[in-house]
């Protein structure tokens, strides 16, 4: 897709969502490293709810790196996969005070050697806490930008890659955040191309209005199955075209 289209797009999608940001709730770069964790396969309103605990109990780090794996586990279980996550928490608190002296880099070279940190969890981190812009590639940001033909990849780091081309990097954590929103509210597995604010270059969506206005064929007869006879009789079978 050309870079004008892409960003006309994005424009289109800024002013549907004014004020975009991640709906993860934290106050610095380790709250929402957390956070983030916690958010696979779980819901942000979820992880909401479990956070302000978590971090009045271990604010930082360092006493996180400290905690006992089952009390961890209890705090967070609401989040789903609580054990691996624990896990991952507890190692990534470690690393942080072995490597960083307990502070979250702002580096993406140095996020992804964090145990279990990946370029998604990175890129939250770094657009929305470290002021280093960057572009988180999520399921939802997968769906849309395939359907929008701004990418045509199942890889994100490879959609990453490709919308890192096309938008400027000024506009990357921005527009990581509107079409994780569109995602969420318009552009689901079942899209409502009907509240879509960019119908008109969607590629998926213009595929979809046309198959909708295509002609219907006629409608094909199917044959019911002749009833059984009383009488003990066997049914009729019926002409050797009808049969299954």
């Amino acid at each position: 897709m050309r870079p004008a289209v892409a960003r006309r797009i994005l424009e289109r999608l800024a002013l549907e969502y004014p004020g975009a940001t991640t709906e993860l709730r934290y106050s610095n770069a380790y709250e929402l490293l957390v956070a983030t964790i916690l958010s696979a396969q779980c819901t942000d309103a979820r992880v909401n709810q479990v956070t302000p605990t978590l971090f009045a109990r271990y604010p930082d780090a360092r006493a996180l790196a400290q905690v006992q794996l089952p009390e961890l586990e209890r705090l967070i279980q609401p989040t789903g996969f609580f054990r691996a996550k624990a896990r991952t928490l507890v190692r990534v608190a470690q690393a942080l005070v072995e490597r960083h002296e307990g502070r979250v880099p702002a580096r993406m070279e140095d996020l992804v050697e964090l145990p279990g940190v990946g370029r998604k969890t990175a890129n939250v981190v770094l657009g929305h806490a470290l002021g280093v812009p960057g572009l988180a590639v999520d399921r939802h940001v997968l769906r849309v930008a395939n359907r929008l033909g701004l990418a045509a990849s199942d890889d994100p780091d490879t959609v990453e890659a490709t919308l890192g081309r096309v938008l400027p990097r000024s506009q990357w954590t921005l527009a990581s955040d509107v079409l994780i929103l569109h995602g969420r509210r318009v552009c689901r597995p079942t899209p409502r191309c009907d509240r879509c604010v960019v119908l008109s270059d969607c590629r998926d969506g213009q595929r979809r209005l046309r198959a909708a206005a295509r002609p219907t064929g006629e409608a094909r007869f199917t044959p019911r199955r002749p009833r059984a006879v009383s009488g003990g009789r066997r049914a009729q079978k019926p002409p050797r075209s009808f049969r299954r």
